[in-house]
């Protein structure tokens, strides 16, 4: 996640794809609020996210025994979206 921070102070466009591996880092190393976390941001800042990215961090609650941190963020994040 530090990398993540330096790109983004170095003007790096963080994009879809950046985001991604970032979750996913996040999910191998067990941390899901993190992982959770790095989606909320990438909503503020209007990067669109992909099936990728909501599986692993749904991934990352799973792994962690955190399903209804799961459920949770699929219900306020992601599911709003597609509903649009």
């Amino acid at each position: 996640l530090r990398l993540l921070v330096e790109m983004a102070s170095a003007h790096v466009e963080l994009d879809t794809i950046i985001y991604n591996a970032a979750v996913s880092a996040c999910t191998k190393g067990g941390h899901w609020d993190q992982a959770l976390r790095l989606m909320l941001e990438m909503a503020s800042t209007h990067v669109e996210s992909d099936t990728i990215m909501y599986d692993a961090a749904v991934s990352a609650c799973e792994k962690c025994g955190q399903q209804a941190q799961a459920l949770r963020f699929l219900g306020e994040v992601a599911w709003p979206q597609h509903l649009s």
